[in-house]
């Protein structure tokens, strides 16, 4: 009588987180996706050939609070959980001797057309130890690796757009969303990011940045879309809610799961 009990109660139990991920997960700005875009949730990881040092990007649960904190602001913007992040500053060998990581997808979004891109953003939990360490500014980033096909370096086929997102509004909970269409900048790397005078010395914003890719050319295509840190302060914090276009990639400590915004 008493193992039944305790395998209804374990049952009742993961009926009820069920539940209150599917609710949480849908907060009137979003919805389950259909069809083929609720797929490729396998295809998201550590992208192993962007990682230097022995960084942490990892699906979790949380974070909650921080303590003292309470409602929406204390728990991830979609289910229970995020995308966990820590890099190290002075840990490697190397020059400079910070850490990088990239979690992303290297088969979803391949092909797409940058000039396609629209919405993009996420939700951060920052902390106050974070920019005490670098700064407000002292973010994680979007990156996406992109085939730039650009008129003037038509021999150059690969290149990082990457976001460098502005300070979060809050620190030691999770902050609204933050939109990378119309805050923080854009830059390129490489000759790429030379040739449109959009790179990490003279930032652009995302409309300036399309507009420079479009240069008359071939249309920019994407390689890979990611969450990053790295190289440059230590950094330890969350991202949930990555918004690319009408998706948003709820990242939970099972998975990633994809929804449609509305």
């Amino acid at each position: 009588m008493n193992a039944l009990s305790g395998v209804k109660r374990k049952t009742a139990l993961g009926i009820t987180t069920l539940a209150a991920i599917a609710v949480s997960a849908v907060p009137g700005s979003a919805a389950p996706a259909t069809g083929p875009t609720q797929g490729g949730s396998d295809h998201w990881g550590v992208i192993t050939r962007n990682t230097i040092g022995s960084p942490v990007a990892a699906l979790r649960n949380g974070p909650f609070g921080s303590f003292g904190v309470t409602g929406r602001a204390a728990r991830p913007p979609y289910g229970t959980g995020s995308l966990g992040i820590e890099v190290a500053d002075n840990a490697t060998s190397l020059t400079p001797p910070s850490e990088k990581v990239d979690f992303g997808n290297e088969v979803d979004f391949y092909g797409n057309p940058v000039l396609g891109l629209n919405q993009v953003g996420f939700h951060v939990f920052q902390t106050g130890e974070n920019t005490a360490h670098g700064g407000p500014g002292n973010m994680p980033n979007i990156r996406f690796e992109i085939n730039p096909r650009l008129t003037a370096t038509s021999g150059t086929t690969y290149s990082s757009m990457v976001w460098a997102p502005p300070a979060s509004p809050v620190t030691d909970r999770w902050s609204p969303y933050l939109d990378a269409t119309t805050s923080g900048t854009w830059f390129l790397t490489g000759a790429a990011g030379t040739a449109t005078g959009c790179n990490v010395s003279a930032p652009c914003t995302f409309s300036q940045l399309k507009t420079a890719l479009n240069d008359g050319g071939q249309a920019p295509s994407i390689y890979t879309a990611a969450v990053g840190k790295g190289r440059d302060n230590l950094w330890a914090g969350a991202v949930d809610g990555l918004r690319i276009n009408r998706n948003i990639y709820d990242f939970e400590a099972g998975g990633v799961r994809t929804l449609r915004a509305n």
